[in-house]
């Protein structure tokens, strides 16, 4: 185990010391421009991202008044979830959430560790048919979302490293957030 240990936090680092800090800024950019609502999708630990990511730029930034996002999850919703995905299909689930809802002035951010979840994929593509700008985050090689999305903050990993890229993904969120704590001191 401490050997695997090892292993693992030396590749971490390694990901961190190549972050793409360029891609934070631009979506930081693109927070501070969005008039509308911030939409937030992912499957999985990438769902367990949205929601974390939506308690820190929503709720976590509102009551330290330092800024008020409108920002949902739009797989936190359980009963929403699942009578989507049972009566119409699963690759359905986020893109009947926004269809005829997200607006040009909105942002997706769009998370997928392989960039290919065909529900992500639907709803991204709906949404830059609206005219909506996409935030692919994504791992692997980034996938078809990697493709379409506006501004791309992506963990070269190879496949199915899911923790290593979750892990960066967690770390995107507390990176912005803590960026806006630090600007308001």
């Amino acid at each position: 185990m401490r050997q695997f240990a090892k292993e693992y936090t030396t590749k971490l680092i390694a990901l961190l010391q190549a972050i793409d800090t360029d891609a934070i800024a631009e979506i930081v950019h693109a927070l501070e421009n969005t008039t509308g609502r911030i939409y937030i999708i992912g499957n999985g630990g990438s769902a367990a991202t949205a929601s974390h990511m939506v308690n820190d730029l929503g709720v976590g930034l509102k009551r330290r008044e330092i800024r008020n996002f409108d920002v949902q999850s739009l797989s936190d919703n359980t009963p929403v979830c699942s009578a989507i995905s049972n009566d119409i299909g699963y690759e359905n689930v986020f893109y009947i959430q926004i269809k005829d809802k997200i607006k040009p002035n909105d942002l997706l951010i769009a998370i997928s560790c392989s960039g290919n979840s065909p529900n992500i994929l639907k709803a991204a593509h709906y949404a830059k048919e609206q005219g909506t700008k996409i935030v692919g985050v994504t791992g692997f090689d980034g996938g078809e979302l990697r493709t379409i999305g506006d501004i791309n903050f992506h963990v070269p990993t190879p496949k199915n490293e899911y923790g290593l890229v979750e892990d960066m993904h967690m770390i995107l969120d507390h990176i912005i957030y803590s960026y806006y704590i630090a600007q308001a001191r």
